[in-house]
């Protein structure tokens, strides 16, 4: 494998001349994936602001907005790995709602969350109208291998032991999931851009996956 050191600033900034430079004039889906210790939801966030400074609107998604019921994520137990893997995600919610809305000739209005998973029910958003040219960041986990439409992937990919070393002790059940994961998605190989963050404060691009 070979990578690229980078510090976080000239990552956002490299991300955000990318997204902003594709496809003009037409809906960009981007997906950052990642488990949650790589923080994808916060580059999500960071590259709003670069992006609207260079001309591309942004709608901000985050695919825990995306969450089935808990009677059909718990049906076999709060902390089953196989489940997490495959059921947690909403992802026909996902695609009606968001993703499709957003294809060559859709509509553009998208309903930005479905289910507030914390307290188990709908969040009752109001659908909003994407301009042409807008980009759209999707941040999550387990999202790539989906067949879900994207224009552009970026994975947060983390070695198995920092995984495990600053996954919270409570969602220790989940690491053979991501294990899985990464043996069935191979997500550094399937993402357009796949970063390494053993430690967030010092990321690496990876231009070779090996």
């Amino acid at each position: 494998m070979r990578v690229r050191p980078i510090t976080p600033e000239l990552l956002v900034a490299e991300l955000s001349d990318r997204l902003a430079a594709a496809s003009p004039g037409e809906w960009v889906r981007v997906a950052v994936d990642g488990p949650p210790p790589a923080a994808p939801g916060e580059l999500a966030d960071s590259l709003v602001g670069p992006l609207r400074e260079r001309g591309r609107d942004v709608l901000r998604v985050s695919a825990r907005d995306f969450l089935r019921p808990a009677s059909l994520r718990f049906e076999f137990g709060r902390d089953d790995p196989d489940a997490f893997h495959d059921d947690w995600l909403d992802t026909g919610g996902l695609l009606r709602e968001v993703l499709a809305p957003l294809d060559p000739g859709g509509t553009g209005k998208v309903l930005p969350s479905l289910w507030d998973a914390e307290r188990d029910r709908a969040t009752r958003a109001d659908y909003v109208d994407v301009p042409p040219g807008a980009v759209l960041l999707l941040d999550g986990a387990l999202l790539l291998g989906r067949w879900l439409p994207f224009e552009v992937t970026v994975h947060l990919a983390m070695s198995e032991s920092a995984l495990a070393r600053r996954t919270r002790a409570a969602d220790a059940w989940t690491l053979p999931a991501y294990a899985r994961y990464e043996a069935e998605a191979d997500p550094r190989r399937a993402a357009d851009v796949a970063v390494k963050v053993d430690d967030p404060r010092r990321p690496a691009l990876i231009e070779d996956p090996g």
